[in-house]
């Protein structure tokens, strides 16, 4: 225990707190809007029980990507169809892929939806679309999808098990802390969960070019990169990723003091008409 205490890996859980606080906020956006879909009397509980499952699976998954690391980062196939797909596969690339496809269909089919509902109100009442259970197994699968970036992240600061772990605690404890505030605030602000659905499919993207790497950044051999027509996958950059939402929100909140000036003006006219 004494070999823990030392200036080294508080440094380092103060580090890994910081990235697990920077790459966690795509998470709890999906986990507020995806625990929206569950019956209204349930969502609270959901969003508690679906953050504790995983990450408590989280911590597991921790333990096994430490004891299985080298075996996870070998790739097991490799496209070699030159000019048109090139490139390694590892397990971490099925992972992004899988995730980065499934979070880009999951926010074009709920912009859809939104877009074919006629009365907001009814929309509000009635969107309950799944069940209790399947919202909650759908939050733990997208965490661990989610954490795969953090935990490979956060090995890269260090291999000592009980300082991850701490890390992936707390940031649990920041999740269920936040989650119920951001759900209240989308569900108050409607016009943010738009924006909140096409964050998340900006983040469908960055998995996908995360994917393009994994094995070259594994196995750090960049000759491994998946190349599609002779063109490089480059993963965006977590900085990129964060403009873009600052530049999506900026739009959005102009936009809509915009709007409210316009109808004022409207009214003010109708009103000396």
């Amino acid at each position: 225990m004494a070999d823990l205490l030392t200036l080294e890996n508080a440094t380092n859980l103060i580090m890994l707190c910081f990235l697990q606080a920077v790459l966690g906020f795509d998470n709890l956006l999906y986990i507020s809007i995806e625990s929206q879909r569950a019956p209204v009397a349930q969502q609270k509980s959901v969003r508690f029980w679906g953050i504790i499952i995983a990450v408590a699976l989280r911590v597991v998954l921790l333990f096994v990507m430490i004891s299985l690391i080298d075996a996870l980062a070998a790739p097991f196939y490799t496209f070699a169809w030159e000019g048109v797909l090139e490139g390694a596969v590892n397990f971490a690339t099925c992972v992004f892929v899988f995730g980065g496809v499934f979070i880009m269909y999951t926010a074009i089919k709920e912009i859809r939806h939104m877009l074919s509902v006629e009365h907001l109100g009814h929309d509000v009442e009635g969107k309950s679309g799944k069940s209790a259970v399947q919202v909650v197994l759908l939050i733990v699968m997208m965490n661990l999808i989610f954490s795969f970036d953090s935990v490979l992240s956060a090995l890269a600061i260090t291999d000592v098990f009980p300082i991850l772990a701490t890390a992936i605690l707390l940031s649990g404890l920041a999740m269920l802390l936040l989650a119920d505030g951001v759900t209240k605030f989308l569900e108050k602000n409607r016009m943010y969960e738009v924006l909140g659905l096409f964050i998340l499919l900006i983040v469908g993207v960055v998995l996908l070019g995360e994917a393009g790497v994994a094995a070259s950044h594994a196995m750090h051999d960049d000759s491994m990169g998946i190349k599609v027509f002779g063109q490089d996958i480059i993963p965006m950059s977590k900085s990129t990723f964060y403009f873009s939402v600052v530049v999506l929100f900026a739009v959005e909140i102009l936009q809509s003091g915009y709007a409210r000036k316009l109808n004022a003006e409207r009214a003010a006219n109708q009103k000396h008409s």
